[in-house]
């Protein structure tokens, strides 16, 4: 039997499914006469910084998948910065996987600090659950469904 992965959180479905049943996200089946093609990638320049194509300056959060906001980028400029699903929160993910104030991000001299509000599903760090924890650039977060990279330039 085949399986179908899913784009946003890779959960392994059947190839009848269309909709992923863990998080809910579209599916794309690949079609019938469909084939992968082989090429070489052309040459990156050494000094060419695709973070620093983002514009980022300072810290900031990239959203790598869920909610459909896979992309999206959030720069850390105020703290205390809190995270959740309540719209007064300066980084708003509206899911009921995210509690209603998540999170809250305060940042230290030159350091980040992440400190866990109580939530109900918790706030993890490189895939470890965390209260509180000094954030390092490149960290992987998960809050809810959610999935972001911290970034400090």
């Amino acid at each position: 039997m085949a399986h179908v992965y899913c784009p946003e959180c890779g959960y392994n479905n059947p190839e009848s499914a269309h909709f992923c049943a863990k998080c809910g996200a579209a599916l794309v089946v690949p079609g019938e006469g469909e084939s992968t093609e082989a090429f070489d990638a052309p040459e990156v320049p050494e000094s060419l910084d695709p973070i620093d194509d983002l514009g980022i300056h300072g810290a900031a959060l990239i959203v790598r998948s869920g909610g459909g906001r896979s992309g999206e980028t959030f720069a850390l400029e105020d703290s205390p910065t809190t995270i959740g699903r309540s719209p007064e929160c300066a980084i708003f993910l509206d899911d009921v996987t995210v509690s209603r104030k998540h999170a809250v991000f305060t940042k230290e001299g030159e350091r980040w600090r992440l400190d866990d509000q109580g939530s109900l599903n918790g706030t993890f760090v490189n895939r470890e659950r965390v209260e509180t924890t000094d954030l390092r650039d490149g960290d992987e977060l998960q809050i809810g469904k959610y999935r972001l990279t911290f970034l400090q330039r």
